[in-house]
């Protein structure tokens, strides 16, 4: 746990500290700035992020680094790591099969479609498993699923021209 004897700064401090930051942030390399960004999207959840934020900025004005590890540390990385598998954030690596064939379909996220409702579509269409479809990938206009060449047959024939979302949907193999 912790150490609670640190004394916190006034509101008024803690103001003028955040606005010294944001002029140094302002003749800060950009690029390097770019760099610590993304680890910081790669590392931190997104619903976190504004936590690690005021832990970093308590940390400077404290002018100490992260105090060790006390001995219910281990016990809350080992929750941490049993999590990280479960974690949305982390992408898998995503085996494609040979043979397998990608689908182009003019339906995206500017009409509401996303790859959760569009899997269930394809499940429900043609009567397969979340397993038989590889990858789907939603862009703003359009989208790409990549199944079993089988599979991309019957999507064509089924959802062709069909109304999705409000918009007349064309599904063709993909051109890549």
């Amino acid at each position: 746990m912790e150490d609670k004897t640190s004394i916190p700064l006034s509101g008024d401090a803690m103001e003028k500290k955040i606005e010294e930051l944001l002029i140094a942030m302002k003749g800060a390399d950009p690029v390097e700035l770019e760099n610590i960004k993304s680890i910081i999207r790669k590392k931190v959840p997104f619903f976190t992020r504004s936590a690690f934020s005021a832990y970093l900025l308590k940390c400077i004005t404290e002018k100490n680094m992260p105090r060790e590890k006390k001995q219910n540390q281990p016990r809350r990385q080992e929750k941490e790591e049993s999590r990280k598998p479960q974690e949305k954030n982390e992408k898998q690596e995503i085996v494609i099969p040979e043979g397998a064939k990608t689908l182009y379909l003019n339906v995206g996220k500017m009409k509401h479609l996303y790859a959760k409702d569009l899997s269930k579509l394809l499940q429900a269409e043609l009567g397969i498993t979340r397993s038989d479809i590889y990858q789907i990938r939603v862009h703003d206009k359009y989208s790409f699923v990549t199944m079993s060449e089988e599979n991309c047959g019957k999507a064509i024939e089924k959802l062709n021209n069909s109304t999705i979302n409000g918009r007349v949907a064309k599904v063709t193999y993909s051109e890549k």
